[in-house]
């Protein structure tokens, strides 16, 4: 699908400079948790484009999107404005990594990949599955999510270091399809974290996000 228009249900805070942006599902639209869309609107006459990662455990009705915003931006201060009722052009769903009913899921997150971290953690957590959520922020978002899921059984380690000892022995210890959502440099100490806990990173799905933005989200 391309360039379809959706509204908007609901925008809401969930951290500093961060919002969760729900949408209406289009028809056509089949999407599972760790896939991205690209959000278009017309901003002074200049149509700007972003993708983000949905962070909704499913996408029957609504799906969700988490946004971190740059007050200097462009996209994201528009999004974070919006109100129900507004409307977006949405495309895709795009990407191959992504939850598909695996029994056992480890994700790890940095900065914006929290939002697919809940999304992959709420939905394997439903499916009845082990969940493991490493999120690296030194300003976390989704801390309701994460806490409600660490109350439904899931491993969840909120950390400033992925590289940390803690982490490691936590995901030497974890099993299953390792998942790994966030920027560039994220990416590289994530992977060097997985190897040194002796976990085969080439086995990961990945989502790289592209170097970390100096302005927009």
């Amino acid at each position: 699908m391309d360039g379809t228009e959706v509204a908007v249900r609901s925008v809401e805070s969930v951290g500093s400079d961060t919002i969760a942006l729900t949408l209406e599902t289009p028809g056509t639209f089949d999407a599972h948790p760790g896939q991205f869309v690209q959000l278009a609107a017309t901003i002074d006459g200049e149509e700007v484009t972003r993708h983000y990662t949905l962070s909704s455990p499913n996408a029957d009705e609504t799906f969700e999107t988490t946004v971190e915003v740059d007050p200097e931006g462009t996209l994201g201060p528009y999004l974070a404005d919006l109100e129900p009722g507004d409307t977006v052009e949405i495309a895709g769903p795009f990407g191959d990594s992504y939850y598909e009913g695996e029994d056992s899921v480890v994700v790890l997150a940095g900065g914006p990949g929290v939002g697919p971290a809940v999304g992959i953690g709420e939905r394997a957590s439903a499916d009845g599955a082990t969940v493991t959520v490493v999120y690296e922020d030194d300003d976390p978002a989704h801390e309701e999510r994460l806490s409600a899921l660490a109350d439904a059984g899931a491993t969840v380690v909120v950390t400033d270091d992925v590289s940390g000892e803690d982490v490691l022995e936590v995901l030497a210890d974890a099993q299953g399809q390792t998942f790994v959502y966030g920027f560039a440099d994220f990416l590289d100490r994530a992977t060097a974290a997985l190897d040194a806990a002796n976990v085969d990173s080439e086995d990961a799905k990945t989502e790289n996000f592209g170097p970390a933005p100096d302005s927009d989200a």
